[in-house]
C-alpha cells in the first residue's frame, strides 16, 4: 500500500519559547529529542505538543488581560475558525510545559510569536503556534521525549547547528535566528506582533 501524503491529517500543536538574558546574552530553553522518537527524531525543541482533549475543558478557565491581542495574531490561522481556539492554544501551552518542565506559566504572560505548518511529505503533520514568554520559573528535565534539556545561548544554539553538531527544524532555526537578532528580553516582549503564518512547500531543516 502506498503513502498518501495528502491522507496525513495536519493536528494542532504550540510550542513555547521560554527566553531569559544570560551572561552570554539571550537564552532559551530548549529540549534535545531522543533519536527513536518517530517525528523530529534527534532534533533540538522547544517544550510543546499537540493539543489533547483535555484542553478544550481547560480553556474554560483561561484569563488574560487582552484577548484581542490573541485573537488579532492568529486572525489568519486556521485556530480562528474555533469558537475560543485561542484559549485552547494558551491552555495547551501551560499544560505541556507544566508536564515537561514543572515550571507553571501564567497563560496572560504567553505572547503569540509564529505559526508554521508541516509540510506535505512528512509522516506526521502539525499546524503548530509558537509562544514567547519571559521565563522567571526553573524549568527542568521531566520529559521522556527527550535526552537532555537546558538553557542555552541562541547564538550558540545557531553556531552549533551550523557546525552539524546540532539538528534544527526549520522553524526553529528561523525563529532562533530572529531571537539571536533582537538580542534581550526586552526587545523580545516589546510589543504586538504581526503573525504571518508559513506554510512550507517542501520539508527542510536549518537552512534558507
Amino acid at each position: 500500500m502506498s503513502f498518501d501524503p495528502t491522507a496525513v491529517p495536519i493536528r494542532p500543536a504550540v510550542s513555547v519559547i521560554m527566553v531569559r538574558d544570560g551572561d552570554s546574552g539571550l537564552e532559551a530553553f530548549v529540549q534535545h529529542r531522543v533519536t527513536t522518537m518517530d517525528f523530529a527524531a534527534g532534533v533540538v525543541v522547544f517544550p510543546g505538543g499537540r493539543v489533547d482533549p483535555v484542553d478544550r475543558q481547560g480553556a474554560e478557565s483561561i484569563e488574560v488581560d487582552d484577548p484581542d491581542l490573541h485573537l488579532e495574531a492568529w486572525s489568519d490561522s486556521t485556530i480562528a475558525e474555533a469558537a475560543d481556539g485561542w484559549r485552547v492554544l494558551l491552555a495547551t501551552a501551560v499544560r505541556e510545559v507544566a508536564e515537561e518542565t514543572g515550571a507553571v506559566l501564567d497563560p496572560a504572560l504567553l505572547r503569540p510569536w509564529a505559526n508554521w505548518v508541516t509540510p506535505l511529505g512528512q509522516p506526521k503533520r502539525f499546524d503548530t503556534y509558537f509562544y514567547v514568554v519571559s521565563a522567571d520559573a526553573a524549568p527542568r528535565h521531566l520529559t521522556t521525549e527527550a535526552h537532555r534539556s537546558e538553557w542555552l545561548p541562541v547564538t550558540a544554539i545557531l553556531a552549533s547547528a551550523e557546525a552539524r553538531e546540532l539538528e534544527l527544524m526549520r522553524p526553529t532555526f528561523v525563529l532562533l535566528r530572529e531571537l539571536a537578532q533582537l538580542g534581550s528580553v526586552e526587545a523580545v516582549t516589546a510589543g504586538p506582533r504581526s503573525i504571518e503564518v508559513v506554510r512550507p512547500e517542501h520539508p527542510g531543516h536549518s537552512d534558507d
